[in-house]
């Protein structure tokens, strides 16, 4: 199996009296992860300041991680041509040390102030993307419109809509512009989420699984703080909404990530 989107390197997983270089609680993370049967991590950065423990946490575990790199929408400020130079610098100064692009895209939930910005950075960040031929995670919240418009422009890239929440129209609205992925997480073991019965509607050929730790927790460890050793409990929901076994989802997921990312 694999974690296509956890940010097991953030504080959240620290533990007491941890040295600032050890990352002794993010490494125990991945380890209990590997012992889970999740074989392979992914890490999107955010912002200027998640590159450091984000690269200090693939670096002591480099066999089963993996990075990407973008600006996150919610930290699109003033600021934001700094920052995005930053970090794309980064990004293109060394592309084969990363396997995507993200997490970039739109979110609208808390704020629209920034919406024009956000915009802006996800149009560049699409475009090095194209030139990298490096795949995309998009997050979008509140902004499919937006991210339609935007990666209509640049369909010569692969995206998978990461934390995927939405409707079978919402399926149907993405794939009339490209036939792109879905990342599934904690949400489809919520009571109240309808998200199991979108997924035929995708097919099990186009489902990445994820966890988004430390958000999401999965059933029935909702509530507590997530980690990718909690895939199993995701894929099996996504086995039942299928009519598959575990086995054949978690074989599935694998190989769609594989090619996704192509590693």
């Amino acid at each position: 199996m694999i974690d296509t989107h956890t940010h097991i390197y953030m504080d959240e997983f620290s533990v007491d009296g941890q040295a600032v270089e050890s990352m002794a609680g993010q490494c125990a993370a991945v380890d209990r992860a590997i012992e889970a049967g999740v074989e392979r991590m992914v890490f999107p950065n955010v912002d200027r300041f998640s590159i450091e423990p984000m690269m200090k946490l693939h670096s002591r575990r480099p066999s089963s991680t993996f990075v990407a790199m973008g600006l996150h929408p919610t930290e699109i400020k003033e600021n934001w041509r700094v920052e995005l130079d930053y970090i794309m610098n980064i990004l293109q100064s060394a592309p084969s040390n990363f396997v995507a692009v993200g997490e970039i895209g739109i979110d609208l939930y808390w704020d629209r102030t920034f919406e024009r910005e956000q915009m802006l950075v996800l149009d560049e960040q699409m475009s090095v993307a194209s030139e990298l031929q490096l795949p995309v995670i998009i997050h979008c919240r509140e902004g499919l419109d937006n991210v339609l418009e935007i990666i209509r422009g640049h369909k010569d890239v692969q995206c998978v809509f990461h934390s995927f929440g939405g409707t079978i129209e919402d399926v149907e609205r993405i794939r009339l512009v490209g036939d792109y992925y879905f990342g599934i997480n904690g949400i489809v073991t919520f009571k109240n989420s309808k998200l199991a019965e979108v997924l035929p509607a995708i097919g099990a050929e186009r489902l990445l699984s994820e966890t988004d730790s430390p958000y999401l927790a999965p059933v029935p460890n909702r509530g507590r703080r997530n980690e990718s050793a909690w895939i199993p409990f995701i894929v099996r929901k996504m086995a039942d909404a299928l009519g598959m076994s575990f086995e054949a989802m978690a074989e599935i997921t694998t190989q769609n990530a594989n090619k996704f990312f192509k590693i």
